[in-house]
């Protein structure tokens, strides 16, 4: 019987260490950047992993790397890596291509997702964006852009991470919350764009926080984080720090109480006594 994975790779294979990466499905994502174009192109491989006894215990080992320069090689996406992250970065020093029409610019079809917000359309989030003000609030303010990376297994889409901070010297949602004084710093949150072969951004995120125990917004990303941060958190539970329900609470005394069962009343096998071997042979 024929595999899912022999039907689909008449293209070349590209062997590195241990990894055999076979292109199943290469589909380009269609010029309107719809939802289902992006998921769709979604580089899917097929890794052959080694005997047992090459990859060692666990399921671990080195061929469980990702070679992504290999994986990115046999890429068909029309734009190469290199100017999808000059993309990028144009596209977020234009103010998400707001302030410079000749700069990388969102496709009809854009899409804004957050950890709670989101899917906005591209008016609405132009709408929701540029009504917080937040240049007018934080005139010193730094988004701190770096690490940009392309997927490997979704070629069009860039990854890049930001860390916020800075005063807030200045009114925001035009006069209506007034500065505060306060320093905001930003936990790392990762963020992507997604991009249709025109070049036109069809996906942003944002607000994904890698480590929310790293700076003064509660572990919260995004605007949430900052208006936390200085005073004006919003009156909703999602745009204030995370708070353990009290069904998960109840879950974790229960476990809790289950392991102090398990040891009090473990019962050990009996330790037999050892044997010499002149004993053995009496």
């Amino acid at each position: 019987r024929t595999t899912h994975t022999q039907t689909r790779c008449a293209t070349p294979v590209v062997k590195h260490a241990h990894h055999v990466h076979k292109p199943l499905n290469a589909r380009l994502p269609s010029s309107n950047g719809s939802r289902h174009a992006r998921a769709s192109f979604r580089l899917a491989v097929a890794v052959t992993p080694p005997a047992a006894a090459e990859r060692g215990t666990g399921g671990g080992g080195a061929w469980q790397v990702v070679d992504e320069d290999a994986v990115l090689k046999i890429s068909t996406f029309p734009i190469a890596p290199d100017k999808l992250i000059l993309n990028t970065k144009s596209f977020m020093q234009s103010f998400y291509g707001l302030r410079d029409p000749a700069a990388t610019q969102m496709a009809e079809s854009f899409q804004f997702n957050g950890p709670v917000v989101g899917p906005l359309s591209r008016d609405a989030f132009v709408s929701a964006f540029t009504g917080f003000k937040l240049e007018e609030g934080f005139p010193d303010g730094l988004t701190q852009f770096y690490h940009f990376r392309v997927d490997p297994f979704e070629p069009n889409r860039v990854w890049y991470t930001s860390r916020f901070e800075g005063y807030n010297t200045g009114d925001l949602a035009g006069g209506s919350l007034k500065a505060t004084g306060k320093f905001v710093d930003s936990p790392p949150q990762t963020n992507s764009l997604t991009f249709n072969e025109a070049g036109e951004v069809t996906q942003l995120t944002v607000g994904y926080v890698m480590d929310k125990q790293l700076g003064n917004t509660g572990g919260l990303g995004g605007v949430f984080g900052i208006f936390y941060a200085i005073g004006y958190a919003l009156p909703f539970p999602e745009a204030n720090p995370w708070k353990m329900s009290k069904r998960y609470k109840f879950f974790n005394a229960m476990g809790q109480l289950s392991a102090k069962f398990k040891k009090i009343f473990s019962v050990k096998a009996p330790v037999e006594p050892s044997v010499s071997a002149e004993e053995k042979t009496a």
